[in-house]
């Protein structure tokens, strides 16, 4: 596959094309570095503590378009600059294209997998509205108060430092922006997969991987979320979902947090 010739910084005003889908994808060129130099510093992730197990979870049916359909439901982004934190192969961004029709902004640190989300993007016929930066979550490539949404599915766990990186989503949003960021299958995922998955892990917790199994549920906790967004300086926020291992019928199984960036107040 050919790469996109880099982009430099253009600076035209994302308030100009909000809320005209015509121009959405003109304006998140606008803002964004398509960078597929190796130039981003270090991995947005940490997953030397990934216990094995998590691999025959493939077998269940795919969760990210039920992610996507909660994204919608529950922070009722406008339309406008969205970006997938952590995107990987950009499978979250693709369903949120499919559910939304709004062009998604990948970023992650390894442009290997989002060249491949490029690829897949181009095949669906949605390479007009899928786009990639080099980065990390600690240091967003973004200006501030741009983005109508942040999404991150899966990703936060292995941050480097979650509380930086939230205090990132927080700048880069604009005021009345919004941010989904966590892990879980969605509330519409089968219930027999969500039983299945559940089952798988809590089995795990006492096979040979079981410590770094105990991590995984505990960095999954509805208190460590709420201690990360606390940390970071976060305030209209709400935690959502019971955990790693346990469903809920609003969010269904995992945890997320659902924040409103504040609008600016004046005197």
């Amino acid at each position: 596959m050919r790469l996109p010739a880099p982009i430099a910084s253009r600076t035209l005003p994302v308030s100009a094309a909000r809320g005209n889908t015509n121009h959405i994808a003109a304006c998140v060129l606008q803002v964004c570095f398509l960078i597929f130099a190796a130039a981003a510093s270090g991995r947005c992730a940490d997953d030397s503590q990934t216990p094995k197990g998590l691999e025959s979870e493939r077998d269940l049916p795919s969760r990210y378009g039920y992610v996507a359909e909660d994204v919608r439901r529950l922070s009722q982004p406008v339309k406008g600059f969205w970006i997938d934190l952590g995107a990987g192969k950009g499978d979250v961004a693709i369903a949120l294209i499919r559910e939304a029709g709004n062009p998604v902004v990948m970023v992650d640190p390894d442009k290997d997998a989002m060249t491949k989300g490029l690829e897949a993007a181009r095949q669906q016929g949605m390479q007009d509205r899928l786009l990639a930066v080099v980065g990390s979550a600690e240091s967003l490539p973004f200006p501030d108060g741009v983005a109508d949404l942040v999404v991150s599915r899966g990703s936060i766990f292995f941050w480097q430092d979650p509380v930086q990186g939230l205090r990132e989503v927080q700048r880069v949003l604009r005021p009345g922006g919004k941010a989904f960021i966590g892990g879980g299958a969605g509330s519409g995922y089968p219930k027999e997969a969500v039983a299945k998955l559940i089952q798988q892990r809590k089995e795990q917790l006492s096979g040979a991987e079981a410590e770094k199994w105990k991590k995984f549920v505990e960095l999954r906790h509805p208190d460590q979320m709420k201690e990360w967004a606390t940390s970071a300086g976060l305030t209209d926020f709400e935690v959502l979902g019971r955990g790693a291992i346990d469903d809920d019928p609003k969010v269904g199984q995992g945890v997320w947090l659902l924040y409103t960036k504040p609008s600016a107040t004046t005197n």
